[in-house]
C-alpha cells in the first residue's frame, strides 16, 4: 500500500506553489549535504525546479564570473537568441524588454531554411550565422541543437566572432557532449550543462533565473 504520509497532498494557492517548490528543493539539498556556491544557487535551483532533476547540481558548469557577466549584459540591453521556438516562448520577454533586450529565434526564418537546404546544413547552424550579424551583444541560449554550439565555435575560431555569452544545454545523444566541450575549451563566458541532459526548458530557465534576479 502506498505510504500516504510520504505522499501527503498539500493544498496551496497557485501563487504559493512555486514558493513551496523552492522550499522543498532547498530542504532536499540540505538533506543531500549539497551546498551550491552562492552566486550560482538561484540558477541551479531554478533548473532543478524546471526539471525535478538534482543531477544538475553536478553537471552545470560556470565560467569565471559567469553570473556577473550575464547580469551586466542583460542590464545593458543584450539580446537573447535561442535555437528553438520552445525556448523563445519560455523566456520572460516582457521582463527582458525592461532592460532594452529582445529575444529571437531564427529557426522558422524562410531565408535560414533556404540557405540550410542549399548548403546541406542544419537550420540551427545557419541561424547562428544570422544571429552573429546582430549589431549588439548577444546571449545565445542553446537547448536543443548541438550543431548550433558547433557553429558558434567555428565562427569564433575562423572569423573572430565572439558571442557575448553562451548557455549550452542541448539534450540528446549525437554530438551533444562533444559540442559542449568545444565551448568549454574557449574563453567565451558560459553556463554549460555537461553530459547528455538539457533541453529548451533548461536554457529558458537559466535565462529567466538571471532576469528575475535583476
Amino acid at each position: 500500500m502506498e505510504n500516504t504520509e510520504q505522499h501527503k497532498i498539500e493544498y496551496l494557492l497557485p501563487e504559493e506553489i512555486e514558493k513551496r517548490s523552492f522550499e522543498i528543493i532547498s530542504e532536499e539539498l540540505v538533506q543531500r549535504g549539497i551546498q551550491i556556491p552562492a552566486e550560482e544557487e538561484f540558477i541551479t535551483k531554478r533548473v532543478i525546479h524546471t526539471s525535478a532533476d538534482f543531477d544538475y547540481v553536478q553537471t552545470l558548469c560556470f565560467s569565471n564570473g559567469a553570473v556577473t557577466i550575464m547580469k551586466d549584459l542583460i542590464r545593458k540591453g543584450a539580446d537573447i537568441v535561442t535555437d528553438t521556438n520552445m525556448a523563445l516562448s519560455g523566456i520572460n520577454k516582457r521582463a527582458l524588454s525592461k532592460f532594452g533586450g529582445m529575444a529571437h529565434c531564427f529557426m522558422a526564418d524562410e531565408e535560414v531554411a533556404l540557405l540550410a537546404k542549399q548548403r546541406n546544413m542544419t537550420r540551427a547552424a545557419v541561424s547562428m550565422e544570422k544571429a552573429s550579424a546582430i549589431e549588439k551583444p548577444v546571449i545565445f541560449a542553446i537547448g536543443n541543437a548541438p550543431t548550433a554550439l558547433i557553429k558558434l565555435y567555428e565562427l569564433f575560431r575562423e572569423t573572430g566572432y565572439k558571442p557575448a555569452f553562451v548557455i549550452g544545454a542541448p539534450v540528446g545523444f549525437v554530438n551533444v557532449e562533444a559540442a559542449k566541450e568545444l565551448i568549454l575549451g574557449t574563453d567565451i563566458p558560459y553556463i554549460i550543462n555537461r553530459g547528455r541532459k538539457g533541453g529548451s526548458n533548461i536554457a529558458a530557465a537559466i535565462c529567466n533565473a538571471v532576469i528575475y534576479q535583476l
